[in-house]
């Protein structure tokens, strides 16, 4: 008998991809994957309702086909602009006998980190502990049971605008799902895809997807910086689409057949033909001249995120390397314009999961979806409370009535 199933829903810019998964004493088997493509997004933010719900059924179906289980909750990704996050800190009394921390501490202080300035227009969707202090002793991971007086906590909070997350609720639920959790997307990303190694010592994680680039930093274990750049690969494949005068469609599979960020002078040469816009007639081109189209964008992207880290990021936090993940990802050499830009080394980052479905889901496309199921169950933020509500009529209260 399998243990209870999970299922994570990442709504992209170009894919809709749901995951079904269970855990097992070995870590997250996942038992189905369904994808969609999805015409209803901008930059992670919806603008068409009907396309959206659409791709989420269409995405779900297919993993429930795959798995032979039927999903009626899922662990939903959000992204996009509106989502921001800081860093806050919370002190408490401890309440426990003897001047001993316990369970009850570890929420009050969770709670007291939250008193910050909202505006009516945003929610909290996460409130994550980076680390807790003990009566002056810092870097306490766990601090139930020590004895001291005084707990203090460093979370890292992420908000995000209620008008978008109520939209991507209502697609999600009329597409006959119910909304486990919201997950900002770059933190499933990375529980799919970085070892607890990297996230002690430093890392960056960029998540390339179709409209938008999330950006997640990591230091002594704990997230210290999160935030979307509003451009992904799409972008790319538009710059090649106008420089060399052929179809969106055309332009995308020139950039996965022949595209590359690396400077490879034996390769540099090697031509390739292109459709014009009305298909009839071809022309030749090379690498090198493609290479030109999308270099100065990519390193763009990279600008933006690291300007982003720059501004929001402490000096004195070293960070030791890039992973690189999402579909923007598989653009050949992109590591090692990753490492020559950010002056670090730099991998590609595919999820990390066991199971006969292993080879299909190790892709950097799919590390959103997974980590959903990895990273969801874990999180604490906007969920029904710890309940399994089923009601749509509910969902504004649950917007409203956080982490109680």
């Amino acid at each position: 008998m399998r243990n209870e199933t999970i299922a994570g829903l990442d709504i992209g810019t170009t894919k809709t991809c749901t995951v079904v998964a269970t855990n097992t004493p070995a870590g997250i088997e996942v038992l189905g994957v369904g994808e969609a493509p999805s015409t209803g997004l901008r930059k992670g933010v919806i603008t068409d309702l009907e396309e959206t719900i659409r791709s989420i059924e269409a995405a779900t179906e297919r993993a429930e086909r795959m798995s032979g289980v039927h999903i009626s909750e899922v662990y939903v990704g959000v992204t996009g602009e509106h989502v921001h996050s800081r860093n806050s800190r919370g002190v408490v009394a401890t309440s426990g006998e003897d001047r001993e921390v316990v369970a009850g501490d570890v929420r009050r202080v969770v709670e007291a980190s939250k008193i910050i300035d909202v505006s009516a227009e945003r929610q909290i969707i996460h409130a994550l502990p980076r680390h807790f202090t003990v009566d002056g002793q810092e870097g306490v991971a766990d601090p139930v049971g020590m004895s001291g007086g005084r707990l203090e906590v460093d979370t890292h909070i992420v908000t995000g605008g209620s008008t978008f997350i109520q939209n991507v609720l209502k697609c999600v639920h009329r597409a006959g799902l119910e909304p486990a959790a919201i997950v900002f997307e770059p933190l499933a990303s990375s529980a799919s895809t970085l070892l607890p190694e990297e996230k002690h010592v430093g890392v960056v994680l960029l998540d390339i997807g179709g409209g938008t680039t999330d950006v997640a930093v990591y230091t002594g274990g704990g997230a210290v910086h999160t935030s979307t750049v509003p451009l992904g690969g799409n972008v790319l494949t538009n710059d090649i689409s106008l420089g060399l005068r052929t179809t969106f469609a055309e332009a995308e599979r020139v950039k996965r057949a022949y595209g590359s960020a690396a400077n490879d002078e034996a390769s540099a040469d090697e031509s390739f033909t292109v459709k014009s816009l009305d298909g009839r007639l071809t022309r030749e081109l090379n690498r090198a001249q493609l290479r030109a189209i999308i270099v100065p964008r990519l390193v763009e992207i990279f600008r933006l995120a690291r300007t982003q880290i720059a501004e929001r990021v402490p000096r004195d936090v070293l960070l030791a390397e890039v992973v690189l993940t999402g579909g923007g990802a598989h653009l050949q050499g992109i590591e090692t314009a990753a490492a020559q830009f950010f002056g670090v080394p730099a991998r590609v980052g595919v999820p990390t999961t066991v199971g006969a479905l292993n080879d299909a889901v190790k892709q950097p496309q799919f590390a959103t979806a997974v980590g959903l199921v990895m990273f969801g169950p874990k999180a604490d933020g906007i969920t029904f409370n710890g309940r399994r509500h089923h009601a749509w009529s509910r969902l504004a209260g649950w917007l409203s009535d956080m982490w109680n």
